[in-house]
């Protein structure tokens, strides 16, 4: 019999989904804090919730086996002085839908001029001018893991070229054309950058001015994946001079965004609170269900992450 850990401020929410699965040989605890009864928390190989509450408990999880996160972002985790003598998943195989409704939805937006119309609205303004459309487009992803994929995928809905930049996967069958090395030449190339790359030692600051330079100035930027992968003050720079078209951001270097950072009154930029993939709990259930099965057969777990590479 397995005994499972839940560690999230929606954990009766989870149980009840897991209950419902009937899922063999599994013993479900599940805590809406942090303070775990340390009899529980050594009796439990399998931990799916928070990364900060599973970092808290970690010293309690002494016959720990396997950790799925509610999240895809699992930094936390990944402190060099935080044991490493598990399984660790993540649950970017949970947000794909989420995140494609997203970036899509400022897609839409931007090109039938939806914003621009609601403004002309309040003044009462007739514009009859043309709106675009993105058929036949190009949308560059940065990332093309299980989340870009799913984006590529309805990109093809639409009739969009897809350029992905990717270390060295080819993984999607959605991407017409793959990039590795030269970021300038895979910017110059888009008309949509949609950042997806998860925060690690290689994407710091990897969207830098030299990037933005490179975008068509008609281009819009999306961050959905790590606030830490652009240079801010580069980006607001660009979007100060018409260097491109405008920015949506989900994330950031520092959250909340200070009420004092320039980006609060930056044009041509729209903001959102890191709520572009909620951690739904009937998503991320899905994602245990299925792994929790392949567990059990002793198979390869999905969404595993390398400790070492951070993603």
């Amino acid at each position: 019999m397995s005994k499972l850990l839940i560690l999230s401020d929606r954990a009766e929410e989870y149980e009840n989904i897991l209950r419902a699965a009937k899922l063999p040989d599994l013993e479900i605890f599940a805590f809406t804090g942090a303070d775990v009864e340390a009899k529980i928390a050594n009796q439990c190989e399998i931990v799916l919730g928070y990364p900060s509450q599973i970092r808290d408990n970690l010293p309690s999880l002494t016959k720990l086996r396997w950790v799925q996160t509610i999240s895809a972002g699992i930094e936390l985790l990944l402190v060099p002085d935080l044991r490493r003598d598990y399984v660790l998943t993540n649950a970017r195989g949970g947000f794909g839908d989420l995140m494609s409704e997203y970036v899509f939805g400022y897609l839409l937006s931007h090109e039938k001029h939806i914003f621009k119309h609601r403004q002309f609205q309040e003044e009462k303004c007739w514009d009859g001018s043309d709106t675009g459309s993105l058929r036949g487009k190009t949308i560059g992803l940065l990332g093309v893991g299980s989340i870009g994929a799913h984006i590529a995928k309805t990109a093809k809905h639409f009739g969009m070229t897809v350029h992905g930049y990717t270390r060295s996967s080819e993984s999607s069958p959605d991407v017409d054309v793959y990039y590795h090395n030269d970021l300038m030449e895979f910017a110059r190339g888009v008309d949509y950058l949609v950042n997806i790359f998860p925060n690690t030692p290689d994407t710091q600051k990897l969207l830098d001015a030299s990037v933005f330079r490179a975008l068509p100035k008609t281009a819009l930027f999306i961050n959905v994946g790590r606030g830490s992968a652009v240079d801010e003050k580069a980006l607001q720079a660009a979007l100060e001079e018409g260097k491109i078209a405008g920015a949506v951001l989900d994330v950031f270097d520092e959250e909340p965004l200070p009420k004092d950072h320039p980006f609060w009154t930056t044009p041509n930029l729209w903001i959102t609170f890191h709520t572009a993939g909620p951690s739904l709990p009937k998503n991320i259930a899905h994602v245990f269900i299925e792994n929790y099965h392949r567990y059990i057969k002793g198979e390869a777990l999905n969404y595993q992450v390398d400790f070492e590479r951070g993603y």
